[in-house]
């Protein structure tokens, strides 16, 4: 006895030498299933034999556990022509391709040889479906192997089919916690608004509000991170990031809508990071670079916006440039672009703590209560004292008409207000906080001051040299500026593929990341409060501290700290962000060309709070929907926070700037419309699909609740196709006609029967749904399509007649085609199967709908110009008559054409009283139409009526002893059919149903005498019979119904021979169902010389009403 572990590696048929050339019936099998694997004894006498038949498999190596690696490999050859290594013997087995052996490979061989002992003996139950349901250790072994594509993907079942030599060696996911989503969400998250804008943002908001505004975007990302946290969680999420949450929660129409959103978000977020260095580097580190330049302070911003334009359009070049030569090294230089970050925050922090016993000296030259500009000021003073003499200063120059003469004409605000010099930053423990708690919003162009300051109140005018603010503020203005430097939540969730451990490394790192910047930036606004001067946290350009960057003026140790880091983060954060530009990146362009960082991150806060709201909408709709699907790792969530998230997403969107918010939805509705045009190839299993099973469920048990009012009655159509042999529809222009009558509205099940067995005909039932669905498309119904595999045709259209349809949703009217050909046919059960549809349609109490001659209807593309609807409304069968041409005249086939009633008096009826009453009755009804009474006086009963009646019953009576005499003609015939050697396709209408009322006798295999005379006596009957046929005289009741039709269908063919459709109540069939044959030839009477008839047979209820 000896252990052996065998290692078994899948592969492809193809790639075994000899296998595919002489059995061709595994080429097409997958050889991935591994049918021997477990360490089991294997006795020395069959040892040979078992692993003789083991290698007939589909595999390709089968190493030893034991086996030395030198040993195994020593021979590769000896593997290739089939030996195999067991504990040092060499056993030769039959080749791959011996033909007395291949049969023996497959799980469902039932003759298994000696030697086939490699079955898994405990499965036997199950070896029939090996190939369609693996073992669980199988399906355990392709999950570990997870390559991080999507299950079922077709990327996915092609890379398992590749061979083992070809496949590519693929990486294991190494990053953790803190390398894969902190620190990438934190160089994400904080950016150039920290630098630029926060202190602006605290000296006009003030510290409360400004603390609001931080911590409601704060707790928008927080909850947003909860719940993307669930949604990422709850499986594996691959590349795609937020696109592939919200698709697989939403469905592909949200996902393509929100993902394009977030695109172009992040397009957008590259224009503002390239203009926040554009900024920077023009202002704060080489002013002298400007090349549009104005001594005018009203046009100095537009000759900025010029500059900007110009350096930023530089930039982007260069960085396009950069990022297609090589992205890679912009990935690894974001560590050094992050450290950049982190180091200008510790020297804020480090500022701050040393201002507060030692604080910078940055003096701010104050004009009353107003705020001077320091770039054209040498000396903050009226005047100077040189030696002896009391000089005017350079301020003095500019606010009066002669700078060397003390008794100069001077601007009267710098005549009666004194100048004074304050420091800028007075330091954490001056106690100026008191005074930046309030907010200051200004208007564009106002002068910044200083409340608390003494100053006369004089007009004076308007000086260059005062501080203005470039922009009307507003609350609402400051929260559409601030939200772009809490995004970047998702740099995590993107980088899953990489993570280790990705359901517990993106909850964790997110959050932490969202508390860390949102601690920062809340600190700061404390900090900015408490250190710094409320004129210099209004003074967006640092202005008043002669051009210094108003964030660096509290770093530690220099400004330039402050300057340099910020500068190269946002290059390098604008370098992430093209790196999922588009190839020609139109997006940041036009953000450029905008030029001014305050209009561009509002429109970046549009897309990126359109995306958190749908994430946070996802988690609350799978949540609340409790899909069984819906299962994440993370449990820190519930549908209430996403809720409460989502409608902070929403209120921050009209917020910050409504016009903006709708310009967004405008564009996700735009892209949701489209992709829901062009129709998703995949289905996903999303929350909308979901949430529409569970409003289509309320929406049915809402209508269970009592039938519906005649209000809102419309016609719910079970369309009757009927399909010939190679499943084709005949009649296609039976489903263009009921989508013209419903106009996309209401229900509409096209359904239709086959012949057979379900088991044997699930293939065919599948092909012919197909078909008809096709055809349904084509015609654009909507609606649904149901098959019926029953023995009989009748019972299948009972069956559908009875079933089709859920709860109140059930359809109310048949739609059905003409039996053409019935009377050419020898077999009556055509015109039978017509019959016990009607008779089956009444007992249902629907309506029903025949279209004759349904083959000259018109095509949707066929619009009448002219003509004329005529309805003859003989009996009042619940409205239907009046209902039916006012829905055909909402297609614009029908719309051209008038609607005709005709109504037909009786010898005893008014005729003209009639008239107007049918007037009044249309007006009621809110129906346009024509009216006109027929008169049908009572006549005799003529000639022709009298013939046709009893030629009809001649040819009845004829047919039926036909059938009689067609009984010797089958004796022989059924001995030798056998009626199950063929499937046989059939639909509505078909001659090839078995007949209810059967006349021949069941076929015996043995005569006797009595039979044979019995036989012989029904023959002479038979001819007994043709020769009453000659004599006989047609039934009374018959010759009546034929004058009917007869007189009717002159009437109707004098009136609507030029119409384009005559609609016409439909007489029901006899209660006896021996003159069911009589009851087809006088519907036939009633239509002849008819182009386009729909006979119509109301369900016994009222329909339409004159009520409102």
């Amino acid at each position: 006895m000896a252990s052996v572990r065998f290692m078994v590696t899948p592969t492809k048929i193809d790639d075994i030498p000899g296998l595919s050339d002489t059995s061709p019936d595994l080429s097409s099998r997958s050889s991935s299933r591994v049918r021997f694997s477990s360490r089991e004894s294997v006795p020395e006498t069959s040892r040979s034999e078992g692993m003789s038949d083991f290698s007939g498999a589909t595999t390709s190596v089968a190493t030893l556990a034991g086996e030395p690696a030198s040993d195994r490999t020593s021979n590769p050859h000896d593997v290739a022509e089939g030996r195999w290594y067991v504990d040092g013997y060499v056993h030769e087995h039959e080749k791959l391709g011996n033909p007395g052996r291949k049969k023996d490979i497959y799980l469902n061989n039932t003759s298994y040889e000696d030697g086939d002992e490699y079955f898994d003996k405990n499965l036997a139950l199950f070896e029939e479906e090996m190939d369609t349901r693996p073992k669980v250790s199988s399906l355990l072994n392709r999950m570990a192997n997870y390559t991080n594509l999507t299950q079922g993907a077709r990327e996915h079942e092609e890379a398992e089919n590749i061979a083992e030599g070809k496949k590519k060696p693929t990486k294991t996911p190494q990053m953790g916690t803190f390398m894969g989503v902190y620190l990438p969400c934190l160089q994400n998250i904080f950016g150039v608004i920290l630098f630029l804008r926060l202190t602006w943002v605290v000296g006009t908001a003030g510290v409360l509000q400004a603390f609001a505004i931080v911590l409601i975007c704060c707790c928008c990302t927080l909850l947003t991170a909860i719940s993307m946290s669930a949604i990422a969680t709850n499986g594996v999420v691959p590349a795609g990031g937020s696109y592939f949450m919200i698709s697989r929660a939403l469905g592909p129409e949200f996902g393509g809508a929100v993902g394009l959103c977030f695109y172009l978000g992040t397009t957008f977020a590259a224009a503002m990071y390239i203009l926040g260095a554009i900024e920077i580097f023009l202002i704060y580190i080489t002013p002298e670079a400007a090349i549009f330049r104005s001594t005018d302070v009203l046009k100095e911003s537009a000759a900025m916006l010029n500059n900007m334009r110009v350096y930023g359009s530089a930039f982007l070049v260069l960085m396009v440039l950069v990022v297609f030569v090589g992205v890679r090294y912009v990935n690894k230089f974001a560590s050094l672009f992050l450290a950049c970050v982190i180091v200008s925050i510790l020297a804020i922090y480090a500022g701050a703590i040393k201002s507060s016993f030692a604080p910078p000296h940055f003096p701010v030259c104050m004009l009353g209560n107003r705020t001077l500009s320091g770039r054209q000021i040498d000396i903050c003073a009226k005047t100077q004292e040189l030696g002896n003499f009391t000089v005017p200063t350079q301020l003095w120059g500019l606010f009066c008409n002669s700078s060397k003469q003390l008794n100069a004409t001077c601007d009267e605000y710098f005549a009666h207000n004194n100048v004074t010099s304050i420091q800028g930053i007075p330091g954490l423990a001056s106690g100026i906080i008191t005074e930046n708690l309030w907010s200051s919003y200004l208007q564009k162009g106002e002068i910044i001051e200083k409340p608390s300051a003494h100053s006369v109140d004089v007009l004076g005018a308007m000086s260059q040299e005062y501080v203005l603010a470039d922009i009307t503020t507003s609350f609402t203005l400051l929260v559409g500026i601030f939200f772009p430097s809490v995004t970047g939540i998702m740099a995590g969730s993107n980088r899953s593929g990489d993570l280790k451990d990705a359901q517990k490394s993106i909850p964790i790192g997110t959050i932490l990341a969202i508390l860390t910047t949102s601690f920062v930036y809340l600190s700061n606004v404390v900090l900015f409060g408490a250190c710094i001067e409320g004129v210099v946290l209004r003074d967006k350009f640092g202005d008043a501290v002669h051009r210094n960057l108003v964030v660096g003026t509290l770093s530690w140790p220099s400004p330039w700290v402050i300057v340099f880091g910020s500068f190269f983060s946002t290059c390098g954060a604008g370098l992430q962000s093209l790196t999922g530009a588009p190839p020609v990146p139109l997006c940041p362009r036009l953000g450029i060309l905008i030029a001014s960082l305050d209009l561009v991150a509002p429109i970046l806060s549009m897309f990126f709070l359109m995306c958190y709201l749908f994430v946070n909408l996802a988690c609350a709709l799978q949540t609340l929907l409790r899909t069984p699907n819906w299962r994440p790792r993370f449990r820190y969530y519930h549908w209430a926070l996403s809720f409460v998230g989502m409608s902070i997403c929403l209120a921050l969107m009209f917020v910050s700037s409504w016009y903006y918010a709708i310009v967004a939805m405008v564009i996700a509705g735009m892209i949701y419309k489209y992709i829901e045009y062009q129709g998703s190839e995949k289905e996903w299993g999303d929350g909308i699909r979901g949430l529409s099973l569970s409003a289509a469920r309320f929406a049915l048990l809402r209508l269970e609740e009592g039938p519906p009012h005649t209000k809102n009655w419309r016609p719910q159509l079970l369309v009757l196709l009927k399909l010939d042999e190679d499943l084709h529809v005949k009649h296609p222009r039976l489903l263009t006609f009921a989508s013209q009558l419903k106009a996309g509205k209401g229900l509409t099940i096209v359904g239709s029967v086959m012949v057979g067995n379900f088991l044997e005909n699930y293939a065919e039932v599948l092909a012919a749904e197909q078909t008809i669905k096709h055809l349904m498309e084509a015609e654009r119904v909507k609606g649904f399509c149901q098959l019926v595999v029953a023995a009989k045709v009748r019972e299948g259209i009972s069956h559908l007649i009875q079933s089709c349809g859920l709860g109140g949703m059930k359809h109310n009217t048949v739609v059905m085609g003409w039996p053409n050909a019935w009377r050419q046919s020898e077999d009556a059960r055509a015109w039978k199967t017509f019959i016990s549809t009607v008779r089956v349609t009444t007992a249902a109490r629907l309506a029903l709908l025949v279209a004759k001659n349904v083959a000259f209807y018109p095509g949707n593309a066929e619009p009448f110009l002219e003509g004329n609807i005529d309805v003859w409304w003989i009996v009042h069968d619940g409205g239907m008559l009046m209902l039916l041409p006012f829905l055909l005249k909402q297609h614009k086939v029908w719309r051209k054409c008038n609607i005709r009633i005709f109504t037909v008096a009786q010898l005893e009826d008014n005729s003209i009283q009639m008239k107007k009453d049918l007037a009044t009755f249309l007006y009621h009804l809110r129906i346009e139409a024509e009216v006109e009474v027929v008169e049908m006086h009572d006549s005799d009963i003529s000639a022709y009526t009298y013939e046709r009646t009893l030629m009809m019953e001649q040819r009845s009576q004829m047919l039926r002893h036909m059938r009689l005499s067609k009984t010797e003609r089958d004796r022989e015939a059924q001995l030798v059919k056998d009626r199950n050697s063929m499937l046989r396709l059939t639909s509505i209408g078909s001659d090839e149903d078995e007949e209810t009322e059967t006349y021949q006798e069941k076929v015996q295999m043995t005569w006797t005498k009595d039979k044979y005379m019995a036989a012989r006596g029904q023959k002479a009957r038979t001819l007994e019979g043709m020769q009453d046929l000659l004599n006989m005289k047609p039934d009374q009741s018959n010759v009546r119904r034929m004058h009917t039709a007869v007189k009717l269908n002159e009437v109707i063919v004098n009136k609507s021979h030029e119409a384009k459709l005559v609609l016409l109540n439909m007489p029901g069939p006899p209660r006896n169902p021996a003159g069911d044959e009589n009851y087809m030839e006088f519907l036939e009477v009633l239509t002849e010389g008819l182009e386009r008839v729909l006979l119509v047979r109301g369900g016994g209820s009222e329909v339409i009403t004159i009520y409102s």
